[in-house]
């Protein structure tokens, strides 16, 4: 995003409309997450699958950056199912079952995100392989913010799992969202660690 992208999408995302939220937004972070490995892999150099991490880093970026759009249609389409009338017994049964479709859709778009922002994680962890001890700070800033868009992403999974009826649909996200969270953590405990040792030996000097 260039300035005035970004000065409009935090304007549209601090006003009363619901679109852009919270699952737009955790897609914004992991993708910034993700530009930053991209950048600490083109300082480091190509030599010793830098080329690599900043490819894939480039191919996340954009995924998560679609996956805010997706993010923002699927939650359009919640709010505009939850304004259908509901008066007679027609209108409530084709209301609730739009609504159902609608969440759906809308716990399946934050979980792309999440499996994204997972990935931009332990590829944080990578790039923190590359052995550049002066950007270590900009890995850890990754890896930091791959999992904020993790968390945050996998609450908006939460929010419409609390009121889908689809057990089956439930019952798998869940299980791949602590799946997801459970590698994030290991990946991100390592990061905070090496990154905590380079920075206090460099503040000793």
């Amino acid at each position: 995003m260039e300035e005035l992208e970004l000065h409009a999408y935090a304007e549209r995302l601090a006003s009363a409309s619901p679109t852009p939220g919270g699952g737009s937004a955790a897609a914004v972070v992991g993708a910034l997450g993700a530009a930053l490995c991209a950048m600490v892999a083109r300082i480091t150099g190509p030599a010793n699958g830098g080329g690599a991490i900043a490819e894939e880093a480039d191919r996340l970026r954009r995924a998560l950056l679609v996956e805010r759009r997706l993010d923002e249609v699927a939650y359009g389409a919640v709010v505009t199912a939850m304004g259908l009338p509901k008066t007679t017994p027609d209108e409530k049964t084709l209301r609730t079952r739009s609504l159902q479709d609608a969440l759906a859709t809308a716990a399946t778009a934050p979980m792309g995100v999440a499996r994204r922002a997972a990935a931009v994680v332990a590829l944080a962890e990578a790039t923190l392989q590359l052995g550049n001890d002066n950007l270590v700070s900009d890995v850890l800033c990754a890896a930091e913010f791959g999992a904020a868009a993790l968390a945050a992403s996998a609450a908006n999974v939460r929010i419409n799992h609390k009121y889908l009826k689809d057990a089956a649909l439930v019952n798998a996200q869940a299980g791949e969202l602590a799946e997801l969270e459970a590698s994030a953590r290991e990946h991100v405990a390592r990061v905070r660690r090496t990154a905590a040792e380079v920075l206090t030996s460099a503040s000793r000097r």
